[in-house]
C-alpha cells in the first residue's frame, strides 16, 4: 500500500477516458489499495484512478467517516428535480473552488474486487463526490460542468496560477 501523488492539470491522463477493469488481479487490488490509502486523510471526499496516474475504471471515496471504493463505476440514477449548486473542489486542480451544479441525489453501481455488485448512493456531499469521480473516470474535470462565464474566470485564474 502506497499513498500516491496525485496528478494535476494540465497533466493529459487527466483527460483521457479510463478503461474497463476486465481482470482483477494484483495490479488492481494494489491499485484499490493506493486509492483507500490515498483518500484517506483530511479534506479528501474522492479519488479516481486517473488522478493517481492509472488509467482504469476506479475510485475511492472518504465522506462522514466511510471510507470505500467501487470499480467500474456508472451512473445509473440521478434526481431529475433536485439539484445542488454549492462550491466543488479538486484535488487535481489544487487551490480553487467554484459553485458547480450537481443533481442533489446520485446512484453508481460497479463491482468490488471479488466481482460482487456495489451500490453506492447518497445525497448531497456523496452524491456531489460519485458525480465528479465518474466524470474523472470519462475524462471531465469539474471545470467543464461550471457556466461559461464561472468557467472563463475559472480557467483565468488556472492560468495564472500555472
Amino acid at each position: 500500500m502506497a499513498m500516491r501523488e496525485i496528478r494535476v492539470i494540465p497533466d493529459p491522463v487527466l483527460r483521457t477516458p479510463c478503461d474497463e477493469i476486465t481482470r482483477v488481479d494484483d495490479r488492481v487490488r494494489s491499485l484499490v489499495e493506493d486509492l483507500v490509502e490515498t483518500v484517506d486523510h483530511d479534506g479528501r471526499a474522492g479519488l479516481a484512478a486517473n488522478q493517481i496516474g492509472v488509467s482504469l475504471r476506479a475510485f475511492s471515496w472518504n465522506i462522514d467517516d466511510e471510507v470505500g471504493y467501487v470499480l467500474n463505476p456508472r451512473i445509473v440514477e440521478l434526481s431529475e428535480d433536485e439539484y445542488q449548486d454549492g462550491d466543488e473542489g479538486c484535488l487535481s486542480v489544487p487551490g480553487l473552488w467554484y459553485a458547480t451544479k450537481r443533481a442533489w441525489y446520485a446512484r453508481v453501481e460497479g463491482v468490488d474486487l471479488d466481482g460482487n455488485t456495489v451500490v453506492v448512493e447518497g445525497t448531497e456531499l456523496m452524491a456531489r463526490c460519485l458525480q465528479h469521480e465518474v466524470d474523472h473516470l470519462d475524462g471531465y474535470l469539474y471545470l467543464d460542468r461550471l457556466e461559461k462565464s464561472v468557467r472563463k474566470k475559472a480557467m483565468r485564474e488556472l492560468r495564472e496560477s500555472l
